[in-house]
Parts: C-alpha cells; sequence; structure tokens
C-alpha cells in the first residue's frame, strides 16, 4: 500500500503535529507503563514464554483499550488456541530507536521466545538521519542475540509520507528490508499495511489507527507470529 499525494500532505501535518504532542507526553506514559509492564511481568507464569512487542505508541495503543490494540488482540489469539505465552507490551508513546536502545535492557531480563520490534517511525518524522537509526536499530537486534541467541525476531517495516522529501522516504522504506536481510530476521513488509492514510480507520490525529484498524494491523502480523510459536 502507498500513501496517495492527498493524504501524503495531511499527514505531513498532522503526523509532525502530532510527534510533538506525543513526545510531550513521554514521562507520564512511561511511569504508566512501568507499572503495566511489571504487573504483567509478575503474572507470568514460570514456564510460559514470553512474546515481547517493542515499540512506540503504534505498539501502545495510543488512544484506545490497550487490549483493543494489535498486541492485545495477539494475547487474545493465544489465549484462544490454547498455547502458553504472556504477551508483554513494551511499547512507549514518542519512542525513537535511540530511546529504545537505551532502555531495552530493563525488558531483557526474561528472555522472549518471540521479539517483535516497531521502531524507526518517529525517527522519520523527525528526520533523524537513517544512518543513525539504521545503527540503532541493527544494535537493538545484536543486543537481544547476544543475550538470548534462541529468540526469534521479527521487524515490523514502517513508511511515512514525504514531509522530509520523497528521497528520505524512499531510503527510510527501503532501510527495514536491508536490516533485516544484514541481521537474517523475519520482516513484516509494512506494519500498517491497509490501514496507514486512511482516514477512517484512524483516529482523528491521522496517525494512530482506531480499534478497527489495529484489527486489521493485527492481521497483517498475526502470520509472521504464528510461524514463530509451537
Amino acid at each position: 500500500m502507498r500513501f496517495n499525494l492527498h493524504r501524503s500532505f495531511f499527514l505531513s501535518a498532522v503526523l509532525f503535529l502530532g510527534a510533538t504532542v506525543v513526545s510531550c507526553s513521554e514521562k507520564k506514559a512511561e511511569t504508566t507503563q512501568t507499572e503495566v509492564i511489571s504487573e504483567s511481568t509478575a503474572e507470568t507464569k514460570s514456564d510460559q514464554k514470553i512474546i515481547l512487542f517493542f515499540g512506540n505508541s503504534l505498539t501502545a495503543a495510543y488512544g484506545i483499550d490497550p487490549e483493543d490494540g494489535f498486541a492485545g488482540l495477539t494475547q487474545q489469539r493465544i489465549d484462544s488456541l490454547g498455547l502458553d505465552y504472556k504477551v508483554i507490551n513494551g511499547g512507549l508513546s514518542g519512542e525513537t530507536t535511540a530511546g529504545g536502545l537505551s532502555r531495552l535492557d530493563w525488558f531483557l531480563e526474561e528472555k522472549p521466545e518471540v521479539f517483535i520490534l516497531e521502531l524507526g517511525g518517529n525517527d522519520g518524522l523527525r528526520g533523524i538521519k537513517l544512518t543513525e537509526t539504521k545503527s540503532n536499530l541493527l544494535k537493538i537486534i545484536d543486543k537481544v542475540r547476544s543475550k538470548f541467541p534462541e529468540t526469534k525476531i521479527i521487524l515490523a517495516g514502517m513508511q511515512i509520507p514525504p514531509n522530509m522529501g520523497q528521497e528520505y522516504a524512499s531510503e527510510f522504506t527501503a532501510m527495514y528490508p536491508a536490516v533485516a536481510e544484514e541481521k537474517n530476521v523475519t520482516l513484516i513488509p509494512f506494519l500498517l499495511e491497509n490501514v496507514g492514510g486512511i482516514p477512517e480507520l484512524n483516529l482523528p490525529d491521522g496517525i494512530h489507527p482506531t480499534e478497527e484498524g489495529h484489527q486489521i494491523v493485527f492481521e497483517t502480523i498475526w502470520p509472521y507470529i504464528e510461524r514463530e510459536i509451537d
């Protein structure tokens, strides 16, 4: 799916504004997240395998009930299949790849069986150098593998509208397949396939999916997760 020209101009404005607003609430979101993740970890049975979603506000299901976000829907599918997995939502609104790298150790106290990496969108919206973003993604993958070599890693690809220029946007999109190939990890080509740029599937901010949008995202990512679990 590609952003059409009309939606690109619309999203260029709202995405920049949204990134700024979300970042201002980051400290509060992090506190809340810490409490939620601590409770989730405490409730994890010793023999349960962990699926860790590690990302930004998309993973955190900004603006809706987290249970209706794609991470929450993954837990519901897992439970319906009777599989012994615990989904941990490591999403933080406003997160960049640099921020993710700095807080990753906290999430690696227990081994994740599957690690879904969903970061980079905020880097792109802020015009961060792609060499820096790519380096951080590679380092996150390396850090997970150095501690847990058997963890299965899934990288969620992302696209951005051309508000930083068409060349930057194209190189940003191409960065994810390059990282996946270099590190031999599974790639979801575009996390927001059939959702990004479609107003009725996103909240009024034009950035974050609605419950219906998250359902579509879940259907996009589930086949990749399903292949990695017993």
